[in-house]
């Protein structure tokens, strides 16, 4: 199954995210039918002064199968216009993140204002998920689990 789903009110919450905006997220949705990138919506305001990082709780996480993954990628425009970018340059979803981070798989966004204030209003697309399959090495031998949350993978 390949979805978008809340996480729960108050991990939202504890995340960053105001509770009271939290029945107003909206899912991630394609803008057009031949759009590969799912909009990633701002649950409320988000300011990025210049120079400057915000991290957005979005509300959201994703399911996948388990050879897939999910990239998150800045709005084309956004960095066009106001050199507005992803603090990791490309966000990497995986799909174990769903079921066993210790944040229910809460996908956050951290953005940096390199040329000037970027204000971007509360239910605005201001990044844009990808769902890609991607392929194991055939002498792949990986058994281990995720232990945690975002960063989690490297930590043993």
């Amino acid at each position: 199954m390949i979805a978008f789903k809340k996480v729960k009110k108050e991990q939202f919450a504890k995340d960053g995210g105001d509770a009271n905006v939290f029945d107003e997220i909206c899912l991630p949705r394609r803008a057009t039918s031949a759009s590969a990138g799912y909009d990633i919506f701002a649950p409320s305001e988000i300011v990025v002064e210049k120079g400057q990082t915000a991290l957005i709780a979005t509300g959201i996480k994703a399911q996948m199968p388990q050879n897939a993954v999910l990239l998150i990628l800045p709005r084309s425009g956004l960095g066009f216009k106001y050199k507005l970018r992803l603090c990791n340059t490309v966000g990497v979803i995986d799909a174990d993140y769903f079921d066993n981070a210790k944040n229910e798989g809460h996908i956050m966004i951290k953005l940096s204002a390199e040329g000037e204030r970027v204000v971007i209003e509360k239910g605005k697309a201001f990044a844009q998920g990808i769902f890609v399959n991607y392929l194991l090495c055939d002498d792949d031998d990986v058994n281990d689990s995720r232990q945690g949350g975002f960063g989690s993978t490297d930590k043993k």
